[in-house]
């Protein structure tokens, strides 16, 4: 990866991140311990910045300034949700977060000709950013689904955050999805490799399997079939195919029957429910085709 130094727009994106904390700050929000950490790498970034250009390294200023973002959106996703997703200024605060949520990937693509964000960031980090877009998207979209206006007039912008929402989980479902088919006999046990096949590190993993079969019942209950294509504002959209459409019924019953075949077979000693999974399953295997 070709090295440079610290930039003008690697600088507007810090002064960025550091406005975002000084405004919780100002609002006397300072003893959040998410906050506090993002706080202490805002000033590891600052003194990163300030490194002779033979000393500075984009990976790790990167790989810095993704943590200070994931904190510093996941305090203001908290506030979001403990008050419900006011109707008023929800909408742009969960676009603008969205955004910053994928400045990582962006920075690594304005600043790099060799490497994928995946290679600079790392599987832990790039999976976090987009759990936590997907799972934001999630969350706002469980909530104004039950907003009239949404079920009439903002029908299409329901079902473009769900698609979204669905893209990222099942992005981030694919990370660590291996293709050796030998895992058996490299891990000894069955249900061990069974679970790093299908990339299941943890909970969050089947969080993410059973959010999309949801996203996908959302969207097929009060937006139709779901197979128009997708408009994603990802900045990894671009290596999609062209037009990809997503069509909610197929992919909700892949997740969903992923999430029940892993939840009753190695997990079954976990107590994880499948009873609303099984639902939704039935529902898609029922409509008309």
């Amino acid at each position: 990866m070709a090295e440079v130094g610290f930039s003008a727009a690697l600088q507007e994106r810090l002064s960025g991140l550091k406005a975002r904390l000084q405004r919780w700050s100002r609002g006397g929000r300072t003893d959040d311990s998410f906050l506090m950490q993002a706080s202490a790498t805002l000033e590891r970034l600052t003194a990163l910045s300030e490194e002779h250009r033979e000393n500075f390294t984009l990976p790790k200023f990167l790989q810095l300034y993704t943590q200070a973002a994931l904190d510093i959106t996941y305090f203001e996703e908290n506030q979001l949700v403990d008050e419900e997703f006011p109707e008023e200024s929800s909408l742009h605060k969960v676009e603008e977060l969205i955004n910053v949520l994928s400045e990582p990937e962006i920075l690594v693509k304005e600043n790099s000709t060799s490497q994928e964000p995946l290679s600079v960031l790392g599987t832990e980090l790039l999976e976090c950013l987009y759990w936590r877009r997907g799972a934001l998207l999630y969350m706002f979209c469980h909530t104004v689904k039950s907003r009239k206006e949404w079920l009439t007039e903002k029908t299409e912008l329901l079902k473009k955050f769900l698609s979204e929402g669905i893209h990222y989980l099942v992005t981030m479902l694919g990370f660590r999805c291996s293709d050796n088919t030998e895992e058996e006999v490299s891990f000894g046990d069955a249900d061990t490799a069974r679970l790093i096949h299908e990339g299941i590190y943890s909970d969050t993993h089947l969080l993410a399997m059973m959010y999309c079969g949801e996203m996908c019942y959302w969207g097929l209950k009060y937006c139709g079939e779901g197979k128009e294509p997708v408009q994603s504002t990802d900045p990894r959209s671009e290596s999609r195919a062209p037009n990809m459409a997503l069509d909610f019924r197929e992919t909700g019953a892949k997740m969903l029957q992923k999430y029940i075949t892993v939840c009753e077979g190695p997990l079954r000693l976990h107590d994880w429910d499948t009873k609303n999974a099984k639902r939704i399953l039935n529902y898609f295997q029922n409509l008309p085709t």
